[in-house]
């Protein structure tokens, strides 16, 4: 293998647990960075069953000195550890600048010490707020329209400036709107689906109008791993979507047919963004991907949306999934 190990942060999250999978499925040595808490909870990764092949690391992104104790025997990073809810960062702003900000430059400067080869930094469809043009290409203009994004973009440029600075050898992938199976609530497929599969009938969502290009977790995994181990992605910001735009109400309509149900939408105000701070357009351009990794979507266009869509519905309403989920309650 090009890496003899591999550090995920963010390994017990929904994507950093399906990424971890996918290196050890593919024969990598990968230590998991999980957030240390006091029920020793290894979050996605407890349930997986190649836990016994992963090495656990528990700890803060916050804290460099934990930082650098889990980089220490590493040749590469996938950074994905990250606060993500929007809504929570209108809540409490400055617990994203210490875990996005700060905990991004721990990463790099660590990185820079130990001479790590490769650092593959985790951005967000999020920075470039509401689209000025579509579809989106990574020299679109960046735009901080909630502190979350804000936090997103002060996280990319520390990443970046590492490997202008100090060429520590960089690389930010930019997903657009992930969903599947282990998605938190707090997103608007998961909020779908947990409603519907808990027999609700009336669906509450805000905002009906925004569009969003919608990118199957698996597909955001095959991303990383082709930033990963791709030489030419070092020092380049590479957007990863399915460059396909669908409007959130549409997406309802999506579910509703796959799940054979008929739905009806409420309006729900505690779930609309501040005016200025909403997204109203994401629509990804994948080029980039394609002709620099030669990473191709295979859950692109409404087909694969519906293939996705259906693969992430039957796996919340198992019985044993839909449970780990509060349908009834907003999640912030």
């Amino acid at each position: 293998m090009k890496y003899k190990k591999i550090l995920v942060t963010g390994a017990d999250g929904f994507i950093g647990s399906h990424l971890t999978e996918m290196l050890v499925r593919r024969g990598y040595n990968v230590k998991a960075f999980v957030y240390y808490n006091s029920f020793n909870s290894w979050g996605w990764l407890d349930f997986s069953p190649y836990r016994d092949q992963i090495e656990i690391f528990s700890g803060d992104i916050r804290d460099p000195f934990g930082v650098k104790e889990a980089m220490r025997d590493c040749d590469a990073i996938l950074h994905l550890a990250a606060l993500i809810a929007i809504p929570y960062s209108y809540h409490s702003p400055a617990t994203y600048v210490d875990t996005n900000v700060k905990g991004t430059l721990n990463i790099v400067q660590a990185a820079k010490e130990f001479g790590i080869q490769k650092v593959v930094h985790t951005s967000t469809s999020e920075v470039y707020g509401t689209a000025q043009f579509v579809p989106i290409t990574e020299e679109h203009p960046l735009q901080g329209q909630s502190p979350y994004s804000a936090s997103k973009i002060g996280a990319d440029q520390i990443a970046m400036s590492f490997y202008t600075s100090f060429d520590t050898p960089v690389a930010i992938i930019r997903p657009f709107n992930t969903y599947g199976p282990r998605q938190s609530a707090r997103a608007v497929i998961p909020t779908i689906i947990t409603q519907i599969a808990a027999g609700k009938t009336e669906i509450k969502l805000g905002a009906l109008h925004p569009t969003r290009d919608f990118n199957f977790v698996m597909d955001t995994v095959d991303g990383f791993i082709s930033v990963l181990e791709s030489d030419q992605s070092v020092g380049e910001v590479i957007n990863i979507g399915s460059n396909y735009e669908i409007s959130i109400g549409d997406t309802v309509r999506l579910i509703a047919e796959v799940m054979e149900k008929e739905v009806h939408i409420l309006t729900d105000e505690t779930r609309f963004r501040p005016q200025k701070s909403e997204v109203e357009r994401l629509w990804a351009s994948n080029e980039k991907a394609k002709q620099l990794l030669g990473w191709t979507p295979q859950y692109s266009g409404v087909e694969g949306l519906k293939k996705g869509l259906k693969i992430t519905a039957d796996w919340f309403t198992k019985e044993e999934n839909l449970k780990q989920y509060k349908a009834d309650v907003y999640n912030l």
